[in-house]
């Protein structure tokens, strides 16, 4: 006889209250390679659930104190996704019809035919992969969906920033030269007594601080269109990048600022580091400018951690904080140009949307996730082949 084959990476509970049962089914399951839990009721089953999140439940319906029906109308309220397998005797068959109209996957009769009761394992189990892999493939499309809304904004948006960019700078430099002018006649010596001089040199310093800032502003909004609407000025820097090499490299370039305030910097990768393909000169501006802005977010004795990982197709950077956080309704606003949630004179609100453009422009994704109080998460994706 054909020896059966095993199951692989599938864990179960088993809820009976007899013992001689449970010991039984799950040594004989375990030989099979299903991981078998045990719990003797209902109440019992429903504390493991919420330590362990199981998928697939084997119960039993007649039970003392709260019975299987009880038992699956509570697990279905609280674990949606889980599937409940119910246990009947012969006589009893109404008890499991019961069971399938109260979310049960399927009734089997006792005694239990052992193979019967691993296919039925098997088909829930997969059952559950499959709404797994359509719910993330949504939320996928979805988030595509939302990048590709954002994108399209986005683009209008630099464009025109594009023409207020080169617009602003010819009375920009006029003003500057204006204010210089005004500062050399205040440096002749028939003015050293001019009245309130003292007055005038502030508001001179103040224009030029003005000035000054303008300029970054209009610089990087140059910038994002220049990384927008053209190629990637050298194609020849796309490479495989070991990512965490690359990340290391931007928290040495940040650390000092992050011990100051006491904010350790971690990185999580697995072995051997993911790598991408991808331009390691403007992967490492984002990093900087993600980390820039955590470490602002973040207070003493905060931390940051960054995670790395990859699938055959995708390799992803986490950067996660222990910061402020970000409201639900600036979420949607965080890579529009000019947007900052930070005070005045501390940001242009340029620095997440040039990152947007970046990635964007390296074939990947940018995402956030927030919570106020809690902290933030950015994940970059990026392709991993060529």
């Amino acid at each position: 006889m054909e020896e059966a084959k095993p199951v692989h990476d599938i864990d179960i509970l088993l809820v009976d209250d007899e013992a001689d049962f449970r010991v039984v089914i799950a040594k004989r399951l375990g030989r099979r390679g299903i991981r078998v839990h045990e719990a003797p009721g209902g109440e019992e089953a429903l504390r493991l659930l919420e330590e362990t999140p199981l998928d697939v439940v084997v119960m039993d319906i007649k039970m003392p104190g709260m019975s299987g029906i009880d038992a699956l109308r509570r697990i279905k309220e609280r674990h949606p996704v889980a599937e409940v397998i119910l246990l009947t005797g012969h006589a009893n068959t109404q008890d499991g019809v019961d069971g399938i109209k109260s979310g049960a996957f399927d009734y089997l009769s006792k005694p239990v035919e052992l193979e019967h009761l691993i296919r039925k394992i098997t088909q829930a189990h997969n059952k559950i992969g499959r709404f797994r892999s359509a719910r993330q493939e949504a939320e996928f499309r979805e988030r595509v969906k939302q990048q590709m809304v954002v994108a399209e904004r986005l683009v209008a948006l630099g464009t025109m920033a594009s023409g207020v960019a080169h617009e602003i700078n010819n009375p920009l430099a006029i003003i500057q030269d204006a204010a210089g002018w005004l500062r050399q006649i205040l440096a002749k010596p028939e003015m050293e007594d001019m009245p309130r001089r003292g007055d005038f040199e502030k508001a001179l310093d103040r224009i030029h601080n003005a000035v000054q800032r303008a300029r970054v502003v209009t610089h990087q909004l140059l910038q994002v269109v220049r990384t927008q609407s053209t190629e990637l000025s050298d194609p020849t820097r796309m490479r495989a990048v070991d990512l965490k090499q690359l990340v290391e490299e931007s928290i040495s370039l940040v650390e000092s600022e992050a011990e100051s305030k006491g904010i350790k910097i971690l990185v999580e990768s697995a072995e051997p580091p993911p790598s991408a393909w991808t331009d390691p000169y403007q992967l490492l501006q984002v990093l900087l400018n993600l980390l820039a802005n955590s470490i602002q977010a973040t207070g003493a004795g905060g931390r940051i951690t960054i995670a790395l990982r990859a699938s055959l197709e995708e390799a992803k950077v986490e950067v996660n904080d222990t910061g402020s956080g970000i409201s639900k309704e600036n979420l949607n606003r965080i890579f529009e140009p000019f947007f900052t949630t930070k005070g005045v004179g501390e940001g242009t609100g340029m620095g997440l949307y040039v990152s947007w453009g970046i990635v964007s422009k390296l074939g990947g994704l940018i995402a956030v996730e927030s919570q106020v109080g809690q902290g933030s998460t950015f994940t970059i994706t990026l392709p991993v082949k060529r």
